[in-house]
């Protein structure tokens, strides 16, 4: 079994801003996500990293850097966990787009599967079908070993909520918090066994 670690990457100034939907666009961390990033990175010190890995946005990179420095580990990206395209509704908060145009949240919120997230962004059998191409490669490139994966809110939602059965139109059930972890262990065909998750203990210093 290949054990994962994946988290939410560090608060960025649109996290902390209303929570403006954030996908493609290309953030730093904030000085707050910069140092949520420490936090976690001292509290998976003792973890047995093998490998690294991180969506190829910087607000992701970053934080996966600054906890793979204290494990010796360069840090690899990958364009299949990067966050959501949220089409029309990036750079917006959900007030400000559902005032406009309520009924692409409505839809969405009824069938992810298929409606598309801001109209013209993907729909979430299509970030699950990219998770789900991840992380088998990464099952077989890593048998028994502890890998480190930082990625993004919702990306890690759709993906948890589609391996474990549920409904895509629940993956917002599931949270999130900026560096929150989640653990669990992936077998050679694929199947996710949850042991915890968004983990937040390190964030007790805010």
């Amino acid at each position: 079994m290949t054990r994962v670690y994946l988290l939410r990457h560090g608060e960025t100034e649109w996290n902390h801003d209303g929570n403006r939907y954030c996908g493609r666009t290309d953030l730093n961390l904030s000085a707050t996500g910069k140092r949520q990033a420490e936090w976690v990175s001292e509290y998976l010190q003792g973890v047995p990293f093998t490998a690294a890995y991180a969506s190829t946005l910087k607000r992701a990179r970053a934080t996966a850097e600054i906890i793979a420095r204290h494990h010796d580990l360069p840090v690899r990206s990958d364009e299949r966990i990067v966050e959501v395209d949220f089409g029309e509704w990036e750079g917006k908060t959900r007030p400000e787009f559902t005032k406009t145009d309520p009924e692409s949240w409505e839809m969405w919120c009824q069938n992810p599967a298929v409606f598309r997230a801001g109209r013209t962004g993907e729909t979430a059998c299509e970030v699950l079908e990219r998770g789900r191409s991840f992380f088998a490669e990464l099952a077989q490139k890593h048998p028994d070993d502890t890998v480190l994966v930082v990625a993004h809110s919702s990306f890690n939602r759709i993906y948890l909520a589609g391996m474990l059965g549920m409904p895509l139109s629940n993956y917002r059930r599931l949270s999130q918090d900026n560096t929150g972890m989640n653990i669990f262990e992936l077998s050679p065909d694929h199947e996710l066994i949850l042991i915890q998750m968004n983990i937040n203990q390190h964030l007790v210093h805010e």
